[in-house]
């Protein structure tokens, strides 16, 4: 009788730890289902914040699919929610039962070796893309950027500099500043090098790819040189431009002229998108 019941038990032991096995498969591919979603969110996020008039040519349809993913990653988080908690109740009933050591060694290992494969995956993937931006960075040696060289409690300071070297141990750039001498008649230049931080730098469009510049809309702020200078400041796209190769008319901030502002013409290659938390 006794051993009749060991055996039942052993065999309800087995049941359970496959009944585990399969509902930690099913958590597992819940999660890349949430994964591959939430990609396609940023993509359209991305697609958005790069082409701001592509909203208004197309909002209704970029509101229904995006609300279409919110609500498959909504399921989706749900979904795990129950998935996990019937986990945990099979755990629960293992645990009362009595499984052996074995058997809970099982479960554990596999759970690692996935994590594990999780965990490789992912400094696989963000080992690739840093290595990819740090070559990005060494390219620019020999270009013009903006960068911002000084930065005060009370605002942010960018010129146009010409990247000399860049570092990828330190990963900053050394730049050269050239800019007119104090006296306005003298036309001798002045040189200051700069040591800065990758977030510091914006490259700019290339001059001669304007298909590759992005394409600000209007209304749109914007970090743009001002003309006759080596100074960026914020301004405001005036109006839409035709072809990507035309100049931008903006609106600089704090350029009033007679109570207005004045509409100043801005190379495509000069422009750039205004960084986050800008302060001038």
């Amino acid at each position: 009788m006794s051993s009749s019941a060991g055996g039942a038990g052993a065999g309800g032991g087995g049941a359970d730890i496959a009944s585990l096995l399969e509902k930690a498969k099913e958590l597992d591919q819940l999660k890349k289902d949430q994964d591959e979603v939430v990609t396609e969110i940023n993509k359209i996020h991305k697609k958005v914040l790069a082409s701001p008039e592509m909203v208004d040519k197309s909002v209704d349809a970029i509101l229904l699919k995006l609300r279409g993913l919110y609500a498959r990653a909504k399921e989706l988080s749900e979904s795990e929610v129950s998935a996990s908690t019937a986990l945990i109740g099979l755990l629960d009933g293992l645990l009362q039962s009595g499984a052996s050591t074995a058997q809970r060694k099982k479960i554990v290992g596999e759970q690692k070796k996935k994590r594990i494969k999780s965990d490789t995956d992912t400094a696989r993937f963000s080992a690739a893309s840093m290595r990819n931006q740090l070559d990005q960075a060494a390219n620019l040696k020999g270009e013009q950027v903006a960068a911002r060289v000084k930065s005060d409690d009370e605002k942010d300071e960018w010129f146009v500099v010409k990247v000399i070297h860049f570092d990828k141990e330190t990963k900053e750039y050394e730049v050269l500043d050239e800019e007119p001498g104090d006296d306005e008649e003298s036309t001798q230049k002045y040189e200051r090098k700069y040591k800065l931080p990758m977030s510091c730098i914006i490259p700019f469009p290339k001059k001669g790819d304007p298909s590759s510049a992005p394409d600000f809309g209007q209304g749109r702020q914007v970090l743009a040189v001002y003309p006759g200078t080596t100074a960026l400041y914020r301004a405001t796209v005036a109006s839409h431009r035709k072809r990507k190769s035309d100049d931008y008319i903006l609106e600089f901030d704090d350029d009033e002229e007679d109570g207005s502002l004045p509409q100043r013409a801005v190379p495509f290659y000069r422009v750039v998108a205004l960084p986050e938390g800008h302060r001038q």
